[in-house]
């Protein structure tokens, strides 16, 4: 069998959201908003939880956590992307592409594992209170963050290895915003059918091992609230859950509507306005969604919004 004449390529082109000028300028506008408020809404909310002493607990402990993913996954992902209205060709180098593609996959994978990590500790604290502090013990904690952390880089390790070990010698335009595995499966002259294998069997072993760990936690609560005889901590223990039903509801939603519906009215189209909701407004979402709907972060940060003042020489306000 005669071998192909390859030359294997060493720079992608990005082609972004849109070609159209018109729609370039407001469109980075509009993003560098959303970066920004991203940045500052996950770094704030971790100087927040470090900084007040009523946050020491580990319901904080997860959502400092997800705010650092969320952080780093914006930052993979969006300066990149603003490239894209700013330049003629957003040309990323090869290396350049795989480490986006491995950093992309450990902070997404992160995420989805951080939110059952997440569900686990509301369904002890909910459903065994007397136990909360014995059973979320600080060594638990990290290790509920810790082996999502070294799942996600290990299967974004192989993942990426897998990816880039093909070869790219026909066209080296990526049809998207940022290096992502099926749109760079669609340039490769190598056979993908293993690695489309692997990709199935690693996000479907993923998803459903942390939606059943939300689904199940979620049911207890469930349980457990409605059998409880006050009217206020049915509706204490339900305020404690709402932030993270909601941020699991929008970030599962979303990869499901993404992944999961039939090949047949899959667009990329669709496809890149999916991935812009969960990788770059889903994690400015989070803050808002935790810090809004969370008594104890409000208190917080109007706290350190006051020292901030005050260290300013402002005079002193009544809290």
């Amino acid at each position: 069998m005669a071998q192909i004449n390859c030359t294997q390529v060493t720079e992608f082109i990005l082609l972004g959201l849109t070609d159209r000028q018109e729609l370039k300028m407001p469109l980075f506008v509009v993003f560098v908003s959303v970066y920004l408020f991203t940045v500052v809404g996950n770094l704030g909310l971790m100087l927040v939880i470090r900084t007040d002493a009523r946050l020491n607990t580990p319901m904080y402990f997860f959502l400092s956590n997800l705010a650092f993913v969320d952080f780093c996954y914006a930052s993979v992902i969006t300066p990149k992307m603003l490239g894209n209205f700013l330049f003629k060709q957003n040309v990323i180098s090869f290396n350049a592409c795989a480490v986006q593609l491995g950093c992309f996959l450990t902070f997404m994978v992160s995420e989805c594992l951080l939110l059952a990590s997440m569900a686990y500790d509301r369904y002890v604290a909910i459903c065994n209170p007397l136990l909360y502090m014995v059973s979320m013990s600080p060594a638990i904690c990290i290790q509920l963050v810790a082996v999502p952390y070294s799942y996600s880089f290990l299967m974004a390790l192989f993942h990426t290895i897998l990816t880039f070990r093909l070869s790219y010698c026909h066209s080296n335009v990526i049809n998207h915003f940022y290096c992502d595995d099926m749109p760079l499966l669609r340039l490769t002259c190598s056979d993908t059918h293993s690695k489309q294998l692997w990709i199935f069997a690693c996000a479907g072993i993923t998803f459903i091992s942390s939606v059943l760990i939300v689904f199940v936690s979620y049911m207890f609560i469930i349980s457990s609230i409605l059998r409880m005889h006050s009217a206020e901590g049915r509706h204490k223990a339900f305020s404690t859950c709402s932030s993270h039903m909601l941020a699991v509801t929008i970030f599962y939603g979303t990869l499901i509507f993404m992944y999961l519906q039939p090949s047949s009215n899959h667009s990329l189209d669709t496809d890149k306005m999916a991935s812009v909701f969960y990788t770059v407004f889903i994690p400015m979402l989070n803050p808002l969604i935790y810090s809004l709907r969370n008594k104890e972060v409000k208190e917080a940060l109007k706290k350190v919004i006051i020292n901030r003042i005050q260290a300013f020489g402002f005079p002193k306000f009544k809290t």
